[in-house]
């Protein structure tokens, strides 16, 4: 089983909309079960927050479905835990490879590398464009299944 951790700055946004759009991606494609996905993030702003309301609008809006949950920073064991942990922006690769030791095992990516593309997902929180934000999810994820 192939364990997947995305992360944000807060785990409010584009983390667990990533978490509950690649659920429903590797669920649609009939994979779910080789799969075990979670998010988290790299500050502590918005620990026990559940997801953002307009995180929830546009992933209702695309019938994705998904739960309440509580923002969480991650943590040491996480880099065991997880066989990728993928994050959303530069900023987000920085302090994990700080938490992680500077990733020894080469599992920290940028979610957007696996579409071909060298840049961050916008964050909507700041933004407001939780639109731009959906669609760089939805290449990137579907280009993460494609190479899993």
């Amino acid at each position: 089983m192939k364990k997947i951790l995305f992360v944000c700055h807060g785990n409010i946004c584009r983390s667990p909309m990533a978490e509950f759009m690649f659920k429903k991606i590797v669920r649609d494609a009939g994979r779910e079960n080789e799969f075990l996905i979670d998010s988290a993030a790299t500050s502590t702003e918005e620990i026990g927050n559940d997801m953002y309301p307009g995180a929830k609008k546009k992933l209702t809006q695309m019938k994705v479905p998904f739960a309440p949950r509580h923002a969480r920073r991650i943590t040491p064991d996480d880099y065991d835990r997880y066989d990728l942990l993928i994050g959303m922006d530069m900023e987000n690769m920085y302090y994990m490879e700080r938490e992680w030791n500077k990733d020894p095992d080469d599992k920290v990516k940028l979610l957007l590398t696996y579409a071909g593309r060298d840049r961050d997902i916008a964050d909507p929180w700041y933004t407001g464009n939780f639109d731009e934000t959906y669609n760089d999810l939805v290449t990137g994820l579907t280009s993460l299944l494609k190479k899993l």
